[in-house]
């Protein structure tokens, strides 16, 4: 039965970074429309298969909450984080995005450290310094034109520190996925929204809103797959996959927008998928909670 789980737990897997990296082609070729329209469409149609989850017995109070103000913080940390991606996304090819996307677990080791008070010791620290080097070499700072849209997909992964941060607060009292889901839904489309005013916002054609409803779907779906898999399988077994988006997004990238990482994103790539790796099984032999890897 276990193995079974297991491997249950490894398709859900594949299948949940298979969805974000065709919700990353749909960012990319809807870039025509603003990122707040873009957030508020993920957002609003992403609540569809949210409502699915609900209990039966919920259904007519199943926003209420005690913990308001922790979902607050973690859904706008979450909606500034997806609006970092989709600037990143746009901007950038989809491998560097990926690869500086798996330098989140080294921001969370560093906000562990500042608000749960952890101990960092010396195998971790060595994690974050090579994840570090492996963001230098991508991004090149300082070298040749400097490309200020690599900064978003870090932004990405700060806001993604404290949400993982915040999600392991919310599950300590007992909050469920698809409450924590809901309200950062609720708040990440009040933000797409509030972006109304300052223009860039344009009526969809058929074609593009059919693209726009699948930002919603595809995003919302794969953060499902995402916990599904984790409570069916070993995280062990599972948490590696995530690292085939790093392949997914090379070939994808190169298919559709005729991109061909350099080797210094390679090299960084490699530097973080170690990093990211290190932390990982450091994490679970502690024995402590590992968070999500791509909330959004």
């Amino acid at each position: 039965m276990i193995k079974n789980q297991n491997h249950l737990g490894a398709v859900y897997m594949i299948m949940s970074v298979l969805f974000f990296s065709f919700m990353d082609i749909l960012i990319k070729v809807t870039d025509e429309y603003a990122v707040g329209q873009v957030m508020f469409f993920r957002a609003l149609f992403g609540l569809i298969p949210i409502f699915f989850l609900i209990p039966k017995n919920r259904l007519k109070d199943f926003y209420k909450t005690q913990h308001i103000g922790l979902h607050f913080y973690r859904s706008f940390f979450g909606a500034i984080a997806m609006a970092a991606i989709f600037v990143g996304l746009r901007n950038l090819q989809l491998a560097e995005v990926t690869s500086l996307a798996f330098s989140g677990p080294i921001w969370v080791v560093i906000f562990s450290m500042f608000f749960l008070s952890e101990k960092i010791r010396i195998k971790r620290w060595i994690a974050v310094g090579l994840g570090f080097i492996g963001v230098i070499i991508i991004s090149k700072p300082g070298f040749d034109n400097l490309n200020y849209y690599y900064i978003f997909p870090v932004i990405f992964c700060i806001g993604f520190a404290g949400v993982s941060i915040i999600i392991r607060k919310l599950t300590l009292v007992g909050e469920s996925i698809w409450l924590i889901a809901f309200y950062f839904s609720v708040v990440s489309g009040i933000g797409g929204l509030l972006t109304l005013p300052f223009g860039g916002w344009m009526v969809p054609n058929k074609y593009d809103l059919v693209l726009l409803i699948l930002i919603g779907f595809l995003g919302s779906i794969a953060n499902l797959m995402l916990t599904q898999s984790y409570k069916l399988a070993e995280v062990t077994l599972t948490t590696p996959l995530k690292y085939l988006s790093l392949i997914f997004a090379i070939i994808f990238g190169f298919y559709f927008f005729r991109e061909i990482p350099s080797v210094n994103t390679l090299l960084g790539a490699g530097l973080i998928v170690i990093s990211s790796a290190i932390i990982f099984f450091r994490e679970n032999q502690l024995k402590k909670p590992i968070p999500l890897p791509r909330q959004q």
